[in-house]
């Protein structure tokens, strides 16, 4: 990211100095040599970023600072100060300084901390959809995507942003944002202006549904005193999100499916069919595939809904995503809860990137939040964490998928695991991963099926 960055700073040798380093970065940088002439150069124009050092003749850093919270509200202030101001510096942070820096003869610690100031900038203009309306909220841009996995889903969710008819249908774990992709889809293509009706298949009691999402004609039954338009209707031209379709009601099941096929629908006590148009996105945590099989899915209501199928990873598979997810979610709380907290310290993230997130994005997103509220300071430090975040990995073996690869990471802390506790892992994961199927993991192993077996014998409550 290019900066405007302002250095204010008596000392002639100090402000060159500074501005050279930062020259390096193609950022437009401009320098002052007191908060006067500081605060009159904010009348022309704003920077992103102010270095100000706190002892200056004239107006103190501290004064100066104070004029510069109502002139440029937006712009992060670095303190510059010596050993001996660092009461003033703390006193500059209550103020609303982002953060400070004490001089050194080479001024090495300069670009570390515009460095960090520039990426929670950028943090906070992708997360500025907050002001804005829906399509900002869920521009494709904005998605966090450093993983392979889903660096690969975003370029399918490009594709089919514009194709405004195709069904699709979202598997994934449960807080993995299967809605906020639908909505990324709907909101991101020709159907954008039209509605977006999300539906929640299992929050809707059985004997309603229907009513529901067919509407109703007056006197269709005890209690519909008016004609009420159901959901189909409501989604006419946009899109129709069905979430937990796989816990749908096996009669529900066949009237959606011929809806989908006929394109039209009767409202319960109505007569006349109702042509609609509104493109479909399902959603399931289930294996829909093993549901069909199992009798409980309808097989041509599943090939109706498997045209395109996006898989969305757990977070576990998108280890290069935690952090930034967690730094999105830390200015969106920040913001929420009127909370001036803008970084995480390295020890928190590193037990945020061991976690293996079960509940996913949502469980992370609740587990930032509770940080915000918890935290004293202006940085989110270990012990401003829940206990499960300080407890050992259960599992020290995470997969995820890099490109076509599956990947097994893993992990171990010295003194408190085993070479024994890591291998009973490793083969279960990639037991896992082969469908159970012995033969194959064995070869992926680089085992015989015989010794695969024998070490199976040895593995806790395994059953081979």
């Amino acid at each position: 990211m290019r900066a405007s960055i302002f250095v204010t700073d008596d000392d002639e040798v100090v402000r060159s100095s500074i501005t050279r380093r930062l020259s390096r970065g193609q950022h437009d940088i401009r320098s002052f040599d007191s908060g006067e002439a500081l605060l009159e150069g904010l009348n022309n124009d704003i920077p992103d970023i102010l270095l100000l050092d706190l002892k200056m003749p004239g107006m103190t850093g501290l004064e100066t600072l104070k004029h510069v919270r109502s002139k440029a509200p937006q712009t992060l202030v670095i303190l510059l100060t010596a050993y001996g101001t660092i009461e003033d510096a703390v006193e500059a942070m209550k103020l609303g300084a982002y953060d400070f820096l004490i001089k050194s003869i080479d001024l090495s610690g300069v670009v570390p901390v515009v460095e960090r100031s520039l990426a929670y900038l950028t943090l906070r203009r992708r997360v500025s959809f907050e002001a804005q309306g829906s399509a900002g909220r869920y521009a494709l841009k904005d998605l966090i995507a450093n993983s392979p996995s889903m660096r690969g889903l975003v370029s399918q969710v490009q594709e089919l942003s514009q194709n405004a008819k195709t069904t699709v249908l979202l598997q994934g774990e449960t807080g993995t944002g299967k809605e906020f992709i639908a909505r990324v889809l709907h909101h991101n293509g020709p159907r954008q202006e039209a509605p977006f009706v999300g539906v929640n298949c299992t929050a809707i009691p059985r004997e309603l549904f229907e009513s529901e999402l067919f509407g109703y004609e007056r006197g269709a039954f005890t209690g519909a005193n008016q004609r009420k338009p159901g959901l189909f209707e409501q989604a006419e031209g946009g899109t129709l999100f069905l979430d937990e379709i796989g816990d749908l009601d096996p009669a529900m099941q066949g009237k959606l499916l011929r809806v989908l096929q006929e394109r039209s629908f009767k409202r319960l006590g109505g007569q006349k069919d109702i042509e609609v148009d509104f493109r479909l996105i399902a959603a399931t945590n289930r294996d829909l595939r093993k549901e069909v099989s199992q009798g409980s899915f309808r097989e041509d209501l599943y090939f109706r809904l498997h045209v395109v199928v996006l898989e969305l990873p757990p977070l576990r598979q998108r280890h290069e995503d935690i952090i930034p997810l967690c730094l999105q979610a830390l200015v969106k709380h920040g913001k929420e809860l009127s909370k001036n907290i803008m970084s995480i310290d390295p020890d928190a993230q590193a037990l945020l990137e061991r976690y293996a997130y079960p509940g996913n994005i949502r469980e992370l997103q609740n587990i930032i939040e509770r940080a915000v509220i918890f935290c004293p300071s202006q940085t989110i430090m270990p012990q401003d964490l829940p206990r499960e975040l300080h407890e050992l990995p259960k599992n020290p073996v995470v997969s995820e998928v890099r490109g076509k690869e599956q990947v097994v990471r893993m992990e171990m802390t010295v003194g408190q695991q085993t070479l024994a506790d890591i291998e009973s892992a490793l083969i279960e994961e990639v037991l896992r991963l082969s469908g159970h199927n012995k033969s194959l993991a064995a070869k992926r192993l680089g085992l015989t099926r015989f010794a695969l077996d024998r070490r199976l014998k040895k593995l806790p409550d395994t059953k081979s």
